[in-house]
């Protein structure tokens, strides 16, 4: 629409002419939004309030009178507030490039202020702080002018010829230059066992492939041996056990032969032993039952005759002692006693030859009785010594 203007999102459109801006400004500010500008009574100017940088290089002397280069880049823009806009239309609206260029003086000058009461060492070690003193101390001078510092970086910091940035970074250079050859070292040797495994690692795999190789090589020799004697291992395996067949049908024939051997000759002869152990058994058996037959026939024989004799046993002792020196003591009872001895010494007698016909002798002492029987009967083997009765 002819007479409308809008301002761009980074750009403040200052309007001049007719009514006085705020607090007395000779323009308004229109940021945001398009306003109606009269033609011919009213004049539009634009304000960048885009980002701007500077750079700044500058020898500065330090605390110790060393002499120091710094390089350093501002950002900076006009502030968003209307006072800023203000402030800066009223200073670079007609040359915005100057607010690059006024802006590195002002921070030259209290970069070299402030690097003014620092050591090398500081500055060095401490650049951080070195710009946050440098924006603290810039900040209410380009407040004046309506700019804002963004950040302010230190670039570089050169001695010059001096060397004295170089002999302060010595030590730290040899200590890195230490530590890069300790890791260089420790690296060559990492690379060394490394090598040394890998070395180790192809001759233990060539030892495993040599081994697998021969263990192939034993087995494919193995093999072809078998194979190579499995013909006369097979015929030897047939005659093993033809031979073995023989001979368990040679011990069969053995042991038949020898079945044979006892049913003929052993068992019969046994049969014959037996059959005259029987016999002989038999006839001791008969013997003895003749011998105890005959020697109890003989004992009741004897018996009988012993006792048919007894009377004349007693007799014939009596006739004894005719014309024995006879002293008879205590009268009558004295003979009567005399006759009691001679009846129990034929009873006497009588038990001793009943036990003497139990014994193996016993029909030789019945015939040794029967001859003394005998004799007595004749006469034989009187004595005619006294007898002492008491």
């Amino acid at each position: 629409m002819f007479g409308y203007r809008v301002p761009a999102p980074d750009e403040a459109m200052l309007i001049s002419g007719g009514k006085r801006g705020l607090e007395g400004a000779p323009f308004r500010v229109v940021t945001g939004h398009g306003k109606f500008v009269m033609p011919v009574f009213r004049k539009t100017r634009f304000l960048t309030l885009s980002m701007c940088e500077a750079e700044v290089s500058e020898t500065c002397v330090t605390k110790q009178g060393i002499a120091l280069t710094v390089r350093a880049v501002i950002a900076f823009k006009v502030g968003n507030d209307r006072e800023s806009i203000v402030n800066a239309g009223q200073r670079f609206l007609s040359d915005q490039d100057q607010m690059s260029i006024l802006t590195g003086r002002i921070f030259s000058g209290h970069l070299r202020s402030i690097i003014g009461s620092m050591t090398v060492e500081e500055i060095v070690t401490e650049r951080q702080k070195l710009a946050v003193e440098v924006l603290d101390t810039s900040k209410a001078e380009m407040g004046k002018i309506g700019l804002t510092v963004d950040s302010l970086q230190i670039q570089s910091i050169d001695d010059g010829d001096t060397g004295y940035i170089d002999a302060m970074s010595a030590p730290h250079k040899a200590a890195i230059q230490r530590q890069a050859q300790i890791a260089q070292a420790q690296a060559t040797q990492a690379s060394s066992e490394a090598q040394q495994v890998a070395a180790r690692n192809q001759a233990e795999y060539a030892r495993q492939t040599s081994i697998v190789q021969a263990q192939y090589s034993a087995e494919v020799d193995r093999a072809q041996a078998e194979a190579a004697q499995a013909g006369p291992l097979a015929q030897a395996h047939a005659q093993q056990e033809v031979l073995a067949a023989q001979t368990e049908l040679a011990e069969r024939a053995a042991l038949l032969r020898q079945q044979q051997l006892v049913a003929e000759i052993v068992k019969p002869a046994e049969a014959e032993a037996e059959r005259i152990r029987v016999l002989a058994v038999a006839e001791a058996e008969r013997m003895k039952i003749q011998a105890e037959a005959a020697a109890s026939y003989d004992r009741v024989a004897l018996d009988r005759m012993l006792i048919d004799q007894l009377p004349q046993i007693v007799k014939e002792a009596s006739v004894g002692l005719q014309g024995a020196n006879v002293n008879v003591l205590n009268g009558a009872d004295g003979l009567g006693e005399i006759a009691a001895g001679l009846v129990g010494q034929g009873l006497t007698i009588l038990d001793s030859v009943r036990k003497n016909l139990g014994t193996p002798d016993g029909n030789a002492k019945g015939a040794e009785i029967q001859r003394y029987l005998g004799g007595q009967r004749s006469g034989e083997g009187k004595d005619n010594g006294p007898i002492d009765v008491q």
